[in-house]
């Protein structure tokens, strides 16, 4: 199966972003390599400009980085999409609350194939409502199901799967809420079964 490059867009200011939040991390390229994952020469040709990355490469470096992927990406003057192994998805906006940030998205999953992302930095949430087909995602070790009208949730900062179940593709909303620097309470895996329930 091939991967697919990130963004559409040059990577060469995506590269420059990550080179500095790790260098004021006082982190190797090797050790940053080492920890998200991925192959010292794919970050120095990340870094450098000279590859395109996929998803779930950038979300595993900015993990590691401990910040959300808005931060290395430039602030989208039309919609930008990024594109994992299964997905895609448009940011259609980046807001904070109270120092949480939060990446809104409309996403795409096609019948056909799945996605398993890294986790993201620690308590990293995301929270799916499903318009049209079925979706399972979540934690490896316990997806979550949603159809239309649906909503899901669990904690992000352990591998996760993306697939539509079925014949049809996916379309829904993807919030990923990153805490502030303050801890907060962990999200437990929900589904629209559990709304109302306290």
């Amino acid at each position: 199966m091939t991967t697919r490059p990130a963004l559409d867009t040059d990577p060469e200011k995506v590269g420059q972003r990550i080179r500095h939040l790790r260098q004021a991390r006082g982190v190797s390229l090797s050790e940053l390599a080492r920890r998200a994952g991925v192959g010292k020469a794919t970050l120095s040709g990340l870094e450098t400009g000279t590859r395109n990355p996929t998803l779930e490469t950038l979300w595993a470096i900015t993990a590691q980085l401990g910040v959300p992927i808005a931060a290395i990406l430039d602030p989208p003057t039309e919609p930008l999409v990024v594109r994992g192994q299964a997905v895609e998805a448009t940011l259609l906006r980046v807001f904070e609350e109270n120092g949480v940030t939060f990446e809104l998205y409309h996403m795409r999953v096609p019948p056909g194939v799945s996605q398993t992302s890294p986790a993201h930095h620690a308590e990293v949430s995301e929270h799916v409502t499903v318009f049209s087909g079925v979706l399972s995602a979540g934690p490896l070790d316990a997806p979550l199901t949603a159809g239309p009208g649906e909503y899901i949730c669990w904690q992000s900062d352990v591998p996760h799967l993306y697939v539509a179940v079925g014949e049809q593709e996916v379309r829904a909303s993807l919030l990923i809420r990153y805490p502030a620097h303050a801890r907060s309470a962990r999200v437990r895996p929900r589904s629209h079964r559990d709304l109302g329930r306290t």
